[in-house]
């Protein structure tokens, strides 16, 4: 089936949908991941975006439950050279195309997805919108100037939680009433996860580490995480502009002053805001698993998952001691508090899809918050 895919610099693509008749719009950027795709298509950091892969053939091994990082596909759209309709992997329940026609996502095959990709880091990441309709590319291109630019964007609401879960080996168990302090099931340091849009595989990793994890909607208050008796909180990833969820920047700040708390990718945005620093957009974003990420007190270089088109600068910052750069632009990539138990990393350190190097980030929260965990046991003893 013809589909166009129109930007809002006129720029236009013809191709195939490999889902269907459809339409839809968002911000087109690229990720450079050779395979993944199941856990992109679920990452709610992805939320209204079109994900184009450069990687050139993509399906050829399914979609199966166990891979998903979220309850939903969160992408607007797929654009692929060319997607496999028969999958080959003994994992896999489905195809790549019927997993996104069931979830309504429009896919597209059969662009240069290297001449999109060029077109973008050239002129940097831009609305877009793919329709099957027959229209003219100039109406096409008409649709993506009407959709809303990422910057100033607030999309926390669209993928937060909608209400307070306990993470279990068996996943998410979402609880009916609001929680209190007695909500605690097992031994071990408590850890609130506010809910950004947070990825499963944060989730897990936190409980392996020997957590209960709580996890709260992005509206929670300070006031009502305290009343939970946390030893610790932790800030998700999530999508758009982490300057326009002033009231979740607020949160963060009030409970910095109380808690050891982390954060990944928003959540390390967050933070950097909460703490006085300033944010900026990126040209086309750093999405992938091949960015590479210098630890500055170490040297050592690891090979990092990222997903964000923002960055923070903390440099004017006093209390904040950048920890890691990007080594393809310098960017900020992780800074730890000079007097409190604060960390926060840019990019993914639970990967999914992505290498393991920079999965430490886990072990050396659980040691900043046992630490303190330990002791407060043995005072109460």
């Amino acid at each position: 089936m013809r589909a166009i895919l129109g930007l809002e610099d006129g720029t236009w693509f013809q191709g195939r949908s490999f889902t269907g008749p459809g339409e839809s719009g968002g911000e087109v950027i690229f990720n450079t991941g050779m395979c993944g795709y199941q856990e992109i298509l679920t990452d709610p950091s992805y939320r209204r975006q079109m994900v184009c892969m450069t990687y050139p053939h993509m399906g050829n091994y399914g979609v199966n439950p166990e891979d998903i990082e979220s309850s939903r596909v969160q992408v607007a759209g797929f654009i692929v050279k060319e997607c496999c309709p028969v999958p080959s992997n003994f994992r896999s329940t489905a195809s790549l195309p019927e997993y996104l026609r069931d979830n309504g996502i429009v896919g597209l095959e059969g662009i240069d997805t290297r001449a999109l990709t060029r077109h973008i880091r050239i002129h940097g990441a831009m609305r877009g919108y793919v329709s099957t309709r027959g229209e003219e590319p100039t109406d096409v291109v008409a649709k993506a100037r009407e959709l809303p630019p990422m910057q100033g964007l607030n999309l926390v609401h669209e993928v937060t939680a909608p209400r307070p879960y306990l993470w279990t080996g068996q996943g998410p168990h979402y609880l009916d009433m609001d929680p209190g302090p007695d909500i605690w099931p097992e031994t071990g340091p408590r850890v609130v996860v506010i809910d950004y849009g947070a990825k499963w595989n944060i989730l897990r990793l936190l409980r392996a580490n020997g957590f209960q994890v709580l996890a709260v909607p992005s509206s929670t208050t300070a006031q009502d995480i305290k009343a939970l008796h946390p030893d610790a909180v932790f800030l998700s990833n999530g999508p758009g502009d982490p300057a326009a969820v002033p009231d979740c920047i607020h949160t963060t700040a009030l409970l910095a002053e109380e808690y050891p708390i982390a954060g990944i990718c928003l959540g390390h945005q967050l933070l950097g805001l909460a703490l006085g620093g300033t944010s900026f957009k990126l040209k086309f974003g750093h999405h992938g698993v091949n960015h590479p990420v210098k630890c500055l007190r170490t040297g050592q270089i690891d090979i990092s998952s990222q997903n964000h088109g923002f960055c923070v600068d903390v440099s004017n910052v006093d209390t904040l001691k950048q920890t890691h750069v990007n080594l393809n632009d310098n960017t900020l990539e992780g800074f730890v508090h000079s007097t409190k138990p604060i960390m926060a990393v840019q990019h993914h350190p639970e990967a999914a899809p992505g290498p393991h190097d920079a999965n430490s980030f886990f072990q050396a929260f659980a040691r900043m918050v046992k630490g303190s965990w330990t002791q407060k046991v043995e005072l109460s003893a």
